[in-house]
């Protein structure tokens, strides 16, 4: 049963994550956090980091991630396939579809109005994650300032400088953030 459970919470995101990995956040969110309660919020962050860092996309990395996590190999397996399946059926239609349409001003006119909506679900998965990050708010809707956690405040705007104004590489930048955030655990360790 978890195994059919796996394969059908992410097979609706796999069917409605349209823009790629970071659209699909929100919808992988509300699967596996609020809607079957199989991580917190807090392993959902980790979940997303984790994701990002392995190579292949991150719905597909986290459908792995949650299958192993829940069920082993085998909710892995049926997670991974739930995830892919939709794309695989949806890009072998649209594919036949857009070749014999592709001039249709209507389908411009659709492609062209799901822009805002990806964008939208992109900036709603990074706010919560940002609020998950300086605020850990599981469970808690009032940002307070005096729960504001500022070491990881401080590495987040030293890493969007160097990715912004330095033009550094992205992978350089999380090796540097990890590394800043050991230290950052480590004095506190040994000031306590």
């Amino acid at each position: 049963m978890i195994y059919l459970q796996l394969f059908l919470s992410f097979f609706k995101i796999g069917l409605f994550s349209f823009g790629g990995g970071y659209a699909a956040m929100p919808l992988i969110q509300g699967q596996v956090v609020q809607g079957h309660g199989w991580l917190s919020m807090s392993e959902f962050t980790d979940l997303i980091t984790i994701s990002q860092m392995t190579p292949g996309p991150i719905a597909v990395n986290s459908a792995t991630f949650v299958g192993i996590k829940i069920a082993g190999i085998p909710g892995a397996l049926a997670a991974t396939f739930g995830c892919i399946l939709p794309s695989c059926i949806l890009v072998t239609l649209l594919a036949k579809l857009y070749l014999k349409y592709r001039e249709m001003a209507m389908l411009q006119g659709i492609l062209h109005s799901l822009r805002p909506a990806v964008v939208a679900m992109i900036g709603s998965a990074g706010i919560s994650i940002l609020v998950t990050a300086f605020w850990s708010s599981e469970g808690d809707t009032v940002i307070r300032l005096a729960q504001t956690n500022w070491s990881l405040v401080v590495i987040f705007i030293i890493s969007l400088i160097l990715l912004q104004k330095g033009k550094k590489n992205p992978i350089f930048v999380m090796v540097l953030a990890g590394v800043m955030k050991v230290a950052v655990a480590l004095v506190e360790k040994f000031a306590a």
